[in-house]
C-alpha cells in the first residue's frame, strides 16, 4: 500500500528538546548540571503518560503534566523555585529549535504527500513550536485529539481517520523505537530517523530493524520515498 501521508513525532525527532530545556534550567538559576536536569525531567515523561493512559491519573495536557513532573523533580532535590520560574521552565518546551535537516526535509516531503505532526504535545504547544521553528505542516495533529497518549493505538488511528487515509497508507516518522512499535501495532507504516545527539554526545545508539525505512535525516527519507 502506498504512503499517502506522513505524521511526525516532534520531541527529539524534529526538535532538540535537550538543549532548549537545559538552557532554560541554566537561566533559572537552579544549581546542578543543566543537561542532567533536563534528562532527569524528561525521564519522568513516559511514566506519567502511562499513568494517564491507564486511568490512574486524569487527562491533562502536556503543560500540566510537565508542571507536575517538574514539581516532583524539584521537590525530590529540595529545590525552592518561584512559580513564575517554574512557569518559564514549562514554557521552554514551546520554544525548541529544530534539527538542521527538518525545514528542508519537510519541504521536500510535502511536495507529494500530506505532512502533519503526531505528538503527545497538545495542539497549542505544537502551534508554538511550528511558529518558533518556522516549520510548515499541512495540519497539526496531537494525542490530545484522541484523549490517549502514544503509544496507545487510538492516537495513531485517530490521525489516520482525521486525514481520511487507511492506517496502512499513513507513515509515522520518529526517532524512538517504542513510538514506531506502537504505530506498527495500529497498522501504520514506519520510518526510523536516527537522532544520535538527542541525549547529547556519547548517547547509546538506537535502531529499529522492523521499520519500513531507516534514515539519517528527513532529506534522506524524501529521497527514499521519491519526493
Amino acid at each position: 500500500m502506498a504512503v499517502r501521508a506522513l505524521v511526525f513525532d516532534v520531541f527529539g525527532t524534529l526538535v532538540d528538546w535537550r538543549s532548549g530545556v537545559a538552557d532554560s534550567f541554566r537561566a533559572s538559576g537552579v544549581s546542578g548540571d543543566p543537561y542532567e536536569l533536563a534528562d532527569a525531567w524528561r525521564a519522568r515523561y513516559g511514566p506519567i503518560l502511562a499513568e494517564v493512559n491507564a486511568g490512574a491519573r486524569p487527562w491533562g495536557n502536556l503543560d500540566e503534566l510537565h508542571r507536575a513532573t517538574l514539581d516532583d523533580l524539584l521537590a525530590e532535590r529540595g529545590v525552592e523555585l518561584a512559580g513564575q520560574q517554574r512557569h518559564a521552565l514549562v514554557g521552554a518546551w514551546h520554544r525548541l529549535d529544530p534539527w538542521p535537516d527538518v525545514r528542508p526535509g519537510l519541504g521536500a516531503l510535502s511536495r507529494r504527500r500530506v505532512v502533519a505532526t503526531l505528538s503527545n504535545a497538545h495542539v497549542a504547544l505544537l502551534v508554538d513550536l511550528a511558529r518558533h521553528g518556522d516549520l510548515h505542516f499541512d495540519c497539526v495533529l496531537s494525542a490530545e485529539l484522541a484523549q490517549a497518549y502514544k503509544p496507545a493505538p487510538q492516537a495513531y488511528l485517530t490521525a489516520a481517520r482525521l486525514l481520511d487515509v487507511e492506517a496502512g497508507e499513513l507513515m509515522l516518522v520518529a526517532a524512538h523505537p517504542s513510538d514506531l512499535d506502537g504505530a506498527r501495532g495500529a497498522g501504520l507504516m514506519t520510518a526510523f530517523v536516527d537522532r544520535p545527539l538527542e541525549y547529547g554526545p556519547g548517547s547509546a545508539a538506537r535502531e529499529d530493524p522492523a521499520a519500513d525505512e531507516s534514515v539519517a535525516d528527513l532529506l534522506e527519507l524524501a529521497e527514499r520515498l521519491g519526493a
